[in-house]
């Protein structure tokens, strides 16, 4: 038993598992014995990521310095040194990094600052390689080369950090990317949808096994749909100067693959999540076609129909990530939509309201909409708390 890694379950999944096998036994359908082997199978770790270790947070925010200063060094041109021997010198440092987090036996705190480190030098050998090789440095492409080696030290090892540069990084690519060549607003909606849907996908594969790694990637997607409608629903995102290009094209594909790949393995509700991320895209792709212009000193019908579409629309997908959140216990994706709602709203309130409602009004019209939309978001959320309780215990009833 000793050889089979231990999966992590949160706190509240944790119980329910403990719960089940309980009643199962009370039911004769499960000896003692093999309630425990297959507890065993499982880890408890709803505590340990709820506990604030100030130690943690010093080594992830050591090793993160480190990071970017060696990317900084490398930016800096480091001129007293040759090209070769700076490469040299980065190159022997992120191997240093890279072997001593995935080879030696330190602890599990100093193992994910160091290989935090190695994800970020990584980054510095790429960009002191194109230096070398007289690449500009802010080509796209040198980002997407440190996402690739983010993302394989990621999946080799099994490492959460790196996991996050990769998908930091490589989301920076996909946008920045066909903006490279056409810095349209509306191509930047098409790239920022279309990331949302390939995270979203991902992270529906990942709950057949990599669950941590998923919840990276639903996070990830989360914030990437919330992002594309806050950008669609500004009314200077309009299609002047868009063209589609290779790369756009590429990225619809992309994302229709992923999303196909993830209704094909994912199971009940989950098979909601792609489905939700490419509706996203559809209406976002539809505000920007939507062009009432760019004045928003004189407010229109058409304007006030525009502003309510996108209210109403981010309002629905922030519900849905709220919803999301409570059923796979993943409070980030709580998190993301509480925040996403105050910018937008503040936003759109600024840019729709101003013009009838003036100073300190403005800010009681505010303050009370937030008001009424916290009250109404955590009513939501113990709701729906509730009524997973509620079925967990009918389930164990029967």
């Amino acid at each position: 038993m000793d050889t089979i890694e231990r999966r992590p379950l949160s706190g509240e999944h944790y119980r329910w598992l403990r719960r089940e096998l309980a009643d199962w036994q009370n039911e004769g359908l499960l000896d003692a014995r093999t309630a425990e082997a297959i507890t065993a199978r499982y880890a408890d770790v709803g505590d340990r990521h709820r506990r604030f270790s100030l130690g943690r947070l010093l080594l992830a925010l050591g090793g993160s310095f480190v990071g970017v200063g060696l990317i900084w060094l490398v930016a800096a041109n480091l001129d007293a040194l040759p090209p070769m021997v700076r490469f040299v010198a980065v190159a022997a440092i992120w191997l240093a990094l890279l072997t001593g987090a995935e080879l030696s036996r330190v602890g599990g705190a100093v193992r994910g600052a160091l290989r935090l480190m190695a994800a970020l030098a990584f980054g510095a050998v790429v960009f002191q390689a194109a230096q070398s090789l007289q690449v500009p440095a802010f080509a796209p492409g040198l980002v997407g080369l440190w996402a690739a080696g983010a993302l394989v030290h990621a999946y080799a090892f099994r490492a959460l950090l790196p996991l996050v540069v990769g998908v930091v990084t490589g989301v920076g690519w996909w946008i920045a990317q066909p903006l490279w060549d056409d810095g349209s607003a509306a191509s930047a909606v098409v790239g920022i949808g279309t990331a949302g849907v390939v995270a979203i996908s991902v992270a529906v594969v990942h709950d057949r096994g990599l669950t941590r790694f998923g919840q990276v990637w639903r996070a990830a997607g989360a914030l990437l749909g919330m992002v594309s409608l806050f950008v669609a629903a500004v009314p200077y995102t309009t299609t002047d100067g868009f063209r589609w290009s290779g790369w756009l094209f590429a990225a619809l594909v992309a994302a229709g693959v992923a999303a196909g790949a993830a209704l094909l393995v994912a199971r009940g509700r989950a098979r909601l999540e792609p489905l939700v991320a490419v509706a996203v895209v559809g209406v976002a792709g539809l505000m920007v076609l939507w062009d009432t212009g760019t004045d928003t000193s004189s407010v229109g019908a058409a304007d006030w129909a525009h502003a309510a579409v996108g209210v109403v629309a981010f309002v629905a997908l922030a519900v849905a990530l709220v919803a999301l959140g409570t059923l796979r216990d993943h409070p980030m994706l709580t998190v993301v939509a509480m925040v996403g709602l105050v910018v937008f709203t503040t936003f759109q309130s600024f840019a729709a309201f101003a013009a009838i409602v003036q100073g300190a009004w403005l800010f009681l019209v505010l303050g009370l909409v937030f008001l009424a939309t916290g009250f109404a978001f955590d009513r939501a959320r113990r709701e729906i708390a509730a009524s997973l309780e509620d079925t967990e215990q009918e389930g164990g009833a029967r």
